[in-house]
């Protein structure tokens, strides 16, 4: 399973700003609705609950928006990130003033259903490798603004995160190689500026360009777009080279259907873009069950 995420820090800032962003967006100038129709000073719960089996992430998110929206709110955790729920099972409780529960429920409901999707849709596929030892990994290919958040759902789910960025470690695409002139010339300017001592991965789309990334010592190469006997014949060519071998990660156009299918063929990841531009959010709404 993926390491468990905490929001402190720079990433509990960043998240600060975006849950304000979000009732900004939502609220506006009043939730005119709640205020003409909620007296002041009403008090109450209201209980999140899940219309469908799902993993929960996002309760941070959604913590965050009540008690940004009204700080007298106490919200309780029932079910946190990673648990696993049924139809019908609270996933957190909300109590205090009911302006503020309703005006910050959709907000809150919405970072939920998202994240939710997320992580449910990531646990499909690392159940659908389960024993092959492979690790199911996202991409960069994530909501602007919510990739700290999806990558958290992502490992949530029980997956694992690549790169959080351009910034955390070099990756040699196809357009990379094209204008730089060359895999190995990509690689050679990579070497002679990486102060950083960034790990480098190496893209490749044949076992041609897999023999020049070899002998290159790249510390990973992602296998883009082969088909699975192609895989098969990259990993034992790779895994024939003994400990030194770098890591080898499967990329491009996974599906559930197929996963398993890749798993099998000896890779160390698969990564999977759309565990965060494809997963549909899942259902919950928010109940008022105490009003007085």
């Amino acid at each position: 399973m993926g390491e468990a995420w905490t929001f402190e820090g720079g990433a509990g800032e960043a998240l600060d700003r975006l849950v304000e962003m979000a009732l900004r967006e939502d609220v506006g100038e009043g939730d005119w609705t709640t205020l003409w129709t909620v007296d002041v000073g009403k008090m109450g719960r209201g209980d999140v609950v899940a219309k469908e089996p799902l993993v929960v992430a996002g309760s941070e998110a959604a913590r965050r928006v009540f008690r940004r929206v009204c700080p007298e709110l106490e919200v309780t955790v029932r079910a946190g990130d990673g648990a696993w729920v049924e139809a019908g099972e609270v996933v957190l409780s909300v109590r205090g003033p009911l302006r503020g529960i309703l005006t910050g429920e959709r907000t809150a409901l919405n970072f939920l259903a998202r994240l939710s999707g997320v992580a449910t849709l990531t646990r499909r596929f690392v159940e659908a490798v389960e024993g092959t030892g492979v690790k199911i990994l996202d991409t960069r290919k994530t909501t602007p603004g919510w990739r700290l958040l999806e990558k958290a759902a992502v490992r949530a789910g029980g997956g694992w995160n690549h790169r959080m960025g351009l910034y955390d470690m070099v990756l040699v695409k196809d357009n990379h190689r094209t204008v730089a002139g060359g895999v190995g010339e990509a690689v050679r300017r990579v070497r002679e500026q990486n102060h950083l001592g960034l790990a480098v991965e190496v893209e490749v789309d044949t076992l041609e360009e897999l023999e020049e990334a070899l002998d290159l010592g790249v510390e990973r190469v992602l296998l883009d777009n082969m088909s699975v006997p192609l895989l098969a014949e990259a990993v034992r060519r790779v895994k024939a080279l003994g400990r030194d071998r770098p890591l080898l990660e499967a990329s491009g156009n996974v599906s559930l259907e197929t996963v398993r299918a890749v798993a099998e063929t000896g890779v160390d990841f698969i990564s999977v873009g759309g565990l965060t531009h494809s997963a549909r959010a899942v259902d919950l709404s928010l109940v008022v069950v105490e009003s007085g």
